[in-house]
């Protein structure tokens, strides 16, 4: 059990890659140093995929990227609806960013995931375009009215609601992906041979793209919400 202790520390643990000398030093952690892998793949995979392309004679690979960009408007329009589509972006960069983050531990990265830092950061961002989505809109009147519906005794719940969709993204995230973690490493105590190995099919793989698609679909119920 002290093993099971010691790894989970060593693993759960963000480590400081180096500082940049600046204001006294400004720590840049291992999930940041990942974060930016991956939007460095992730710009080299856009570049790859969008040059020569052509309006009169597209080619299979932009037909194919064409029709998978329309399947995600479609997708996240039937659930955040027609106003909501110019929001669809961020959303499915988000999608991309969690996906790539929950997978990346198969090839021996430290997940960005794994820091609470990086799961509030991205709740903080949704609930702000959330809010801010409310407010283009509606306008500042309507949607400051919309605190106190359906009726005006409710307004502090409405109100408590704001901080509480954050901590329910981030927690629901970084809980899932801890979790997950936590029965991996049990599995490898128990049955250290066969079974981790199929685990890691179900936990490194498939909960990763659940845990990815869930919090956007979150996201996207709650900016639905807060635009009607």
């Amino acid at each position: 059990m002290d093993a099971l202790v010691k790894s989970l520390k060593a693993d759960m643990n963000v480590e400081t890659i180096f500082k940049i000398p600046i204001f006294g030093g400004i720590p840049v952690y291992e999930s940041v140093v990942v974060t930016w892998i991956i939007i460095a793949a992730v710009l080299i995979a856009c570049l790859l995929l969008t040059r020569n392309l052509s309006v009169e004679h597209p080619g299979k690979r932009q037909l194919a990227l064409e029709s998978f960009v329309e399947w995600l408007y479609r997708f996240f329009g039937e659930t955040i609806g027609e106003k909501g589509k110019r929001y669809v972006p961020y959303l499915v960069s988000v999608l991309i960013y969690i996906a790539i983050s929950n997978l990346i531990g198969i090839i021996g990265f430290k997940p960005p995931t794994k820091d609470m830092n990086v799961t509030v950061a991205l709740s903080l961002m949704s609930i702000i375009l959330i809010e801010a989505s409310g407010v283009i809109e509606k306008g500042p009147k309507r949607f400051a009215h919309s605190f106190a519906e359906p009726m005006p005794i409710i307004t502090p719940i409405n109100i408590l609601e704001i901080f509480i969709r954050p901590l329910s993204l981030c927690m629901r995230l970084f809980g899932n992906v801890l979790g997950s973690f936590v029965i991996m490493e049990l599995l490898k105590l128990v049955v250290p041979v066969v079974l981790p190995a199929l685990a890691s099919l179900y936990f490194d793989i498939f909960d990763g793209l659940i845990q990815a698609y869930v919090f956007v679909f979150l996201t996207s119920l709650f900016m639905k919400e807060s635009i009607e």
